[in-house]
Order: C-alpha cells, then structure tokens, then sequence
C-alpha cells in the first residue's frame, strides 16, 4: 500500500480463557445489565465480592459471574424480589441451586406477586381473575343504577 492509503487497523482481541477475571463492562455486557446495576446488587447481595485493585477498579472471577447469572435469572426471568433472592442466598450459604428451575414456588422466597402464604398465580390465571373482577364490578353498576 501506498502511504496515503494506509489504514490503520484496530488491535484484535483475543477471546479470554473461560477462567479469566473480567471487569464490570464486561460483565455487564455478557447479562445484558447496566454496570451500575451490578453495584447495586453488590450492595444488597453479600455474595457478590468481586476483587478490587487500586482505584475500585473490580474484577469478577467466573464464579462470581455464574452467581451474577443466577441472580439475574431469578429477578428478571422468574419474577422474584431482591428479598426473596436474599433469602434464598441465606438458605443456601451464598450459591444458588445449579438448577434454578427445580426452585419451590413454595418456598420463602416467593417470586413477585405472589401473596404471602399462598401459591403464586400464573399470568393466565390473573388474567383469568381480572376479567371476572370486571364482570363483577359491571354486575355491581347495574344493580346500583336505579329502575
């Protein structure tokens, strides 16, 4: 190539080894979650301790990243609360089950929606009960409208 046609070429990168630290962008953009999202759940999951070296940079072993993985799972897949991954977490000494599927909805940690002491509902279901709710309120109007 001729000097004024020389382009300059981005590094290539290499794929890191499955047993390699990444870092919070990394992470981040293999859940599909904002980095900050990822502090945030350091705060309320103990579990979650990724190495830090100077500057607060973090670095997550791939342990912590299948712990991450389970957690995102369970909050955004199966509907359950931060409390009730807590309590899971609790139940199970910091690891989450290898089959999260297996989980009880009987369990402590219920997902969201579900009233305390009571079998979660399914979505068919509460669409179900919602449209009986407006049946009965149209029955209620019409015996409330005077003859």
């Amino acid at each position: 190539m001729s000097e004024g046609t020389e382009r300059t070429r981005a590094p290539r990168r290499l794929a890191k080894s499955p047993a390699a630290f990444r870092t919070i962008s990394e992470v981040a953009e293999e859940l599909d979650v904002p980095a900050h999202v990822l502090r945030f759940w350091e705060t309320k999951f103990d579990a979650i301790q990724p190495m830090k070296r100077g500057g607060g940079r973090r670095y997550y072993r791939p342990e912590d990243i299948d712990l991450l993985r389970g957690i995102r799972a369970l909050l955004y897949d199966h509907g359950y609360t931060i409390k009730g991954v807590q309590r899971l977490l609790r139940d199970h000494g910091d690891r989450l089950p290898a089959n999260l599927e297996a989980l009880s909805p009987l369990s402590d940690a219920e997902p969201r929606g579900a009233v305390q002491g009571s079998l979660p509902l399914s979505a068919d279901k509460l669409d179900e009960l919602s449209d009986l709710l407006k049946d009965l309120k149209e029955l209620r109007s019409l015996l409330d409208t005077p003859r």
